[in-house]
C-alpha cells in the first residue's frame, strides 16, 4: 500500500498526461501560455500504462483520474484508457477536462472504458467565458458536456471557480442550469496554483460565500453526517433531491487529514500533494536498464514500487496553506494535474 506516517492510504491516482492546454484561464496561466515540457521529457504511452499497472496491481490504487493541462490534447488518450481498463483488478477511471474536445471523443472514450468525466466551466455567459479563458470556445464546452452525458460518462460533474468581479454572481444560475441538465455542479475555491503567483486570500470567494449565494434561491440540506472522509467535496441535497451540489473548500476547510491521493506529473514525477515543493522521480527508474553493469540501476516494477512507497511515506500532514511561511509550488496547476 501507499501509506504515510499519518496512517493515510493512497488509493486514488491522478495522472497528468500533458502540461499543454488550449485555454488560457486567468487563474491558471498567462495569456501567452507557458514553456511546455519537451517531448522527450514526457512519459510515453507505454510508460504511463506501466506506471498505472504498477500502482493498481502492486500498490493498492483503485481509482485513476486522467488530467492535464488538457488531457484531450494527448494523442494516445483513448488507447491509454483502453489498456488501463484491461488491468486486473480494473480501476475506476475518470477524466478532468475543459470539455472542448469532448463532442468528438466522448463516445470513443466510453467505448475504451472511461467511466465518467469532470468538465471545467466557470460561467454561463459567453462573454465572461472569453474574458476568463481568453478564448471564444463557450459553445464547444456546452456541446462537449452534452456529448459526455449522452455517451453515458456519468455522473457528469462540472467544476466551477468563482472569481471576484467576473462570475461571482452566477452561483444560483449555474446550479439551476446544472439541475436542468442533470449535471452535478461542484464549486472549487480558487487555490494558489497560478503560474503568475498572483493569488491572494483577501477577496477570494470562499465556500461560505458560495453557500450563502446558493441559499438565496435553493434549499440546501447537508448530505449524510457532514463527514466527507477522503472526498474533496462537501455535498448538499438541492431542494429535497435528487440533485446535489458540492463545494471543495481546499483553502478554508482543507481535507488533508483524510487525503487518499497520489499524483503523477506528465514528466514522471510523484507528488504527494498539490502544494508539495518536492517531487520524486519515477521516469529515471522507468528508463533505467534492469542491469547497467554496475548494479546501481534497477528499472524493475518492484524497484519503481519501492521508490513510490518511499515518496508517499514522507507525505506531510497538510498543505500548509494556513502557515505564514507557506510557499506556492513552482509548478502551476497545469503542470501538476488536478
Amino acid at each position: 500500500m501507499l501509506i504515510d506516517t499519518y496512517g493515510r492510504v493512497a488509493t486514488d491516482l491522478r495522472v497528468s498526461l500533458t502540461d499543454r492546454c488550449n485555454l488560457r484561464c486567468t487563474y491558471c496561466m498567462p495569456e501567452e501560455g507557458l514553456q511546455w515540457l519537451a517531448k522527450p521529457d514526457l512519459l510515453t504511452d507505454d510508460e504511463i500504462v506501466r506506471l498505472v499497472r504498477i500502482a493498481v496491481t502492486q500498490l493498492g490504487i483503485t481509482e485513476v483520474r486522467f488530467t492535464g493541462g488538457e488531457p484531450l490534447l494527448r494523442p494516445g488518450l483513448v488507447g491509454i484508457v483502453e489498456r488501463c481498463a484491461q488491468l486486473e483488478p480494473r480501476p475506476k477511471m475518470s477524466l478532468t477536462t475543459n470539455g472542448i474536445g469532448l463532442k468528438r471523443t466522448a463516445q470513443a472514450l466510453k467505448a475504451a472504458g472511461l467511466d465518467r468525466v469532470n468538465v471545467s466551466l466557470d460561467t454561463l455567459r459567453p462573454d465572461v467565458f472569453k474574458t476568463l479563458t481568453r478564448r471564444d470556445r463557450h459553445k464547444d464546452v456546452l456541446e462537449g458536456l452534452e456529448a459526455a452525458r449522452d455517451a453515458g460518462l456519468t455522473p457528469v460533474k462540472v467544476n466551477t471557480v468563482l472569481m471576484p468581479g467576473l462570475n461571482d454572481d452566477e452561483a444560483p444560475d449555474l446550479l439551476a442550469w446544472a439541475v436542468e441538465n442533470d449535471y452535478e455542479l461542484r464549486f472549487i475555491e480558487q487555490m494558489p496554483l497560478d503560474a503568475q503567483h498572483g493569488w491572494k486570500r483577501d477577496g477570494m470567494i470562499t465556500a461560505g460565500d458560495i453557500l450563502h449565494s446558493l441559499r438565496t434561491r435553493f434549499e440546501l440540506t447537508e448530505e449524510g453526517t457532514g463527514e466527507r472522509g477522503s472526498a474533496p467535496a462537501e455535498r448538499w441535497i438541492v431542494d429535497g433531491g435528487p440533485h446535489r451540489v458540492g463545494v471543495i473548500a481546499s483553502v478554508t476547510r482543507p481535507f488533508c487529514s483524510a487525503c487518499d491521493r497520489t499524483r503523477l506529473t506528465a514528466d514522471g514525477q510523484v507528488r504527494t500533494c498539490l502544494f508539495a515543493t518536492e517531487e520524486t522521480d519515477l521516469r529515471g527508474a522507468l528508463r533505467a536498464a534492469p542491469e547497467d553493469g554496475t548494479g546501481t540501476a534497477d528499472g524493475s516494477d518492484e524497484a519503481i514500487a519501492r521508490i513510490w512507497k518511499r515518496a508517499m511515506w514522507g507525505k506531510k500532514a497538510g498543505s500548509g496553506l494556513d502557515d505564514p511561511s507557506f510557499l506556492q509550488p513552482d509548478r502551476p496547476m497545469s503542470a501538476i494535474g488536478g
